[in-house]
């Protein structure tokens, strides 16, 4: 896996392209039906017009707040929905949704349009008849996570949202890229000049510290080998106060919440974000 990632690297990266980066998929694999949950298409528009395909699973039950959910840069929402399908049998609506040229959703990828994207997806939820906004949290992966970061820092309404739950995301596009490339002894001699193609201008570590006073948790797999867990924790130590940090042993990449028992530790702590009557606001 880590030689395959290698190669794709290496050859993006000598085109010079940043958004050949993103791997999306077109044709979607699950159905919301085929892993047993409810689920209704959700259609809405980024601010320059970009037509955006999302899912609405409604919680079981009375709703205790809504899941704004980023996915990865792989594939789409029908393979992501792993993540988040379980989230209603908790009590959480979630919304997740597809970024530019992601599944169903219109367009091309690139840093700068998906950073569109988020602040559309706040925006819509937000002003849904069934979304309580003042009980809407974020929860990203990997690049959702690195997205979510950024997005939210320089959003208008951010200090409306309850909490923000990043997994797995990396603290540096191009510092992740010149990492990669030190691991192969073909590329080690290049890896400044070629880590150079990749953009930074939505480095997340540059954003962290605008959070607060957002509720930040960060979580990270000590054996991620995608993203190194220092990415997590340069992240939260970046971040000012509230913040959490999560180091879990034994999981992939992006995969801590398959384990039952770390569920419902999110749940957990989300609930108690939420047990205030009102969402913190700027001191």
């Amino acid at each position: 896996m880590r030689v395959r990632l290698l190669a794709v690297l290496v050859t993006l990266l000598l085109s010079g392209c940043t958004g050949l980066i993103f791997q999306p998929m077109r044709q979607h694999v699950l159905t919301p039906a085929e892993v047993g949950v409810e689920a209704r298409d959700v259609w809405f528009r980024a601010g320059d017009g970009t037509r955006l395909h999302a899912w609405f699973l409604p919680a079981k039950g009375e709703p205790r707040g809504t899941v704004l959910f980023l996915h990865g840069n792989a594939e789409n929402v029908s393979t992501h929905i792993g993540s988040v399908y379980w989230m209603p049998d908790y009590g959480y609506q979630v919304f997740l949704f597809d970024y530019r040229g992601y599944g169903h959703s219109d367009g091309r990828p690139s840093l700068a349009g998906l950073q569109m994207d988020f602040a559309a997806a706040l925006q819509h939820v937000s002003a849904m008849p069934e979304v309580d906004p003042e009980r809407v949290v974020v929860f990203g992966q990997s690049m959702g996570g690195a997205t979510a970061i950024s997005g939210l820092a320089r959003a208008p309404a951010r200090t409306q949202v309850r909490a923000l739950v990043v997994e797995g995301a990396p603290s540096s596009y191009r510092s992740l890229a010149r990492e990669l490339l030190s691991e192969w002894w073909l590329t080690w001699p290049l890896q400044w000049p070629l880590s150079l193609t990749i953009s930074d201008d939505f480095r997340p570590l540059d954003a962290v510290d605008d959070i607060s006073p957002v509720p930040l948790l960060v979580v990270h797999s000590r054996d991620d080998q995608i993203i190194p867990p220092h990415h997590g924790k340069a992240l939260y130590e970046a971040a000012r106060e509230p913040k959490t940090l999560w180091l879990v042993d034994g999981a992939r990449h992006i995969a801590v919440f398959t384990n039952k028992g770390q569920r419902e530790r999110l749940i957990t702590w989300l609930n108690e974000q939420l047990a205030n009557d009102a969402p913190p606001r700027q001191p």
